[in-house]
């Protein structure tokens, strides 16, 4: 990504609507799985560290790691989480087989210069067996957009499609579905119709921020309690490696 849009994410990420929805939404995911205590979890292009610290503070006891291609979103990564931080594609991961206990990664197989399939290889290598992969990634290609462009997204994911590229990579037990449901019909117009140049990271007015959190919050709140909705504008997947 331009470096404007690492200096957006590390000034919103923890603040916005939308990274509280999508940590939220990946610690749910992760806290369906069953691994071993402590645990030892890769957030496999972690950005400038936002999910890295919330996974902090939700499991204090695991081993927590990150990854990011970009030296100096890596350096403000462990300045805002604590955590250590490689720099690497997750193409190429520098950890050894069968090492993790699970990985996530948000919005990362959807970059310019990321090939899907390697990737999603390389993270089942570095999986024990019965390693849990939670991934997020942006949903339909058609609604591609100025956004896509400026944080480098090239592509845009079907669920079916996921669920193709996860079994084809060797993965079990593939549950995905489609979430930020309820604010969809505005992404769209969003996207669509009322177009500017640049992303859509940064804070909205805060009364705008409040309402659109507790719109998050209630949808995570259904989703929990079984609701699967046919739509969203982001499609996130649990996966495990074969024992």
């Amino acid at each position: 990504m331009e470096r404007c849009e690492y200096d957006k994410l590390a000034a919103a990420e923890e603040q916005m609507w939308w990274f509280r929805g999508l940590h939220a939404a990946l610690l749910d995911a992760l806290a369906g799985a069953t691994l071993a205590s402590p645990s030892t979890i890769l957030d496999a292009g972690c950005g400038t560290g936002g999910l890295l610290a919330r996974l902090k503070q939700a499991l204090p006891r695991a081993r927590l790691v990150g990854l990011d291609l970009d030296a100096v979103a890596a350096v403000l990564a462990r300045a805002k989480s604590g955590c250590p931080v490689c720099v690497g594609s997750i193409d190429r991961l520098p950890l050894g087989d069968g090492t993790l206990d699970a990985v996530l990664s948000a919005d990362v197989l959807c970059h310019r210069g990321v090939d899907a399939a390697a990737g999603l290889a390389e993270i089942r290598r570095c999986l024990r067996p019965g390693g849990i992969l939670v991934i997020n990634l942006p949903a339909y290609a058609w609604l591609c957009s100025s956004h896509d462009a400026a944080v480098d997204n090239v592509r845009r994911f079907g669920r079916a499609e996921l669920e193709y590229l996860l079994a084809a990579a060797g993965f079990a037990a593939v549950r995905a579905f489609y979430w930020n449901s309820f604010l969809f019909p505005l992404m769209v117009l969003r996207r669509k119709l009322w177009r500017r140049a640049g992303s859509d990271v940064g804070l909205l007015p805060a009364p705008v921020e409040r309402l659109f959190a507790l719109v998050m919050a209630l949808e995570g709140r259904l989703r929990r309690a079984g609701l699967a909705l046919p739509f969203g504008g982001s499609i996130l997947a649990v996966a495990e490696k074969p024992s």
